[in-house]
């Protein structure tokens, strides 16, 4: 097996495409709720709450698990004008700034779900009567991921990795594809 194949860059790139799969299972769940919840009301006059709270739910997660794959190829929300314009060195040096961020922005979902959860983890959810530490648990889970993504892309940058090379180049759509 090559290196590259085991490295831990390259497991955390598979867990974060699998977070992708996970996050497309979920839109595909997401519009089949609202089509049912469409479909209950028209035909059947009947409200379903737990639907829309599921849907709500897929929703959070298709987001928060589909964000470290976008954040390790650096295809987050960016303007690429001044990189273009800079040297290769400015530009990294750019990136590195850009990771840095990212981590700090992960660093505070963290840390503001550590003050959040324990209060309110223990309240249910309306409808579908869950604990919310269980429904914002995907959310959680995305930010923990996103953290150490951008952890690991500064560790990579600073050793002089390329540090997208394990989650693909940005712009390529074929690297989100399951591996």
């Amino acid at each position: 097996m090559p290196a590259e194949v085991s490295s831990p860059r390259a497991m955390l790139a598979r867990v974060t495409h699998w977070g992708v799969g996970l996050g497309l299972a979920l839109l595909a769940l997401m519009a089949s709720l609202v089509v049912l919840q469409v479909a209950a009301r028209n035909f059947f006059d009947l409200g379903l709450p737990w639907a829309d709270e599921l849907a709500r739910f897929s929703g959070i997660g298709l987001v928060f698990l589909s964000v470290p794959a976008l954040a390790g190829r650096q295809a987050l929300v960016s303007v690429s004008l001044l990189p273009d314009l800079l040297s290769e060195r400015s530009a990294r040096w750019l990136t590195l700034l850009a990771d840095i961020a990212t981590l700090a922005f992960g660093v505070l979902l963290l840390w503001s779900f550590a003050e959040f959860l324990p209060r309110a983890g223990k309240f249910l959810t309306p409808a579908m009567r869950v604990p919310n530490w269980f429904y914002y648990s995907l959310a959680l889970t995305g930010s923990l991921f996103l953290a150490i993504v951008a952890a690991e892309r500064i560790v990579a940058t600073l050793r002089g990795k390329t540090p997208s090379q394990p989650y693909g180049p940005a712009g390529d759509e074929e690297a989100l594809e399951t591996t």
